[in-house]
């Protein structure tokens, strides 16, 4: 999948993904926030913590997990260190790294902690 489509199936796949967490009593403060270090799909309100959340999509759950890269991890760090700075608590907000997996169906999975801070 390529160009606009693409583009749009990553939208609604978010956008799925979005009304899962505040379904959960999680509620979205930030979709594709962009900082230096890079772009974080959606940050969502985990009481006084924050959940930072990578979506991916693909035709399975298990090749939507095996598009994250190491790389991209360490991206979204360096950009929720960036958008920590921004909070009234900073790096010492709780947080957590989430990946939100949709398949060709349309389903959710999210794995919570999937990787380090």
């Amino acid at each position: 999948m390529t160009g606009k489509t693409g583009y749009l199936s990553g939208l609604a796949a978010e956008d799925s993904v979005a009304r899962t967490y505040d379904r959960g009593g999680f509620p979205i403060l930030d979709t594709r926030w962009r900082g230096a270090g890079g772009e974080i799909d959606l940050i969502a309100r985990d009481g006084d913590g924050l959940i930072f959340v990578e979506v991916k999509k693909s035709k399975s759950f298990e090749n939507a997990a095996e598009k994250l890269t190491h790389r991209q991890m360490l991206r979204i760090q360096s950009a929720a260190s960036e958008y920590l700075g921004t909070m009234a608590n900073g790096q010492m907000t709780n947080v957590r790294f989430d990946v939100a997996l949709v398949n060709g169906a349309g389903d959710v999975q999210i794995l919570e902690n999937a990787f380090g801070h």
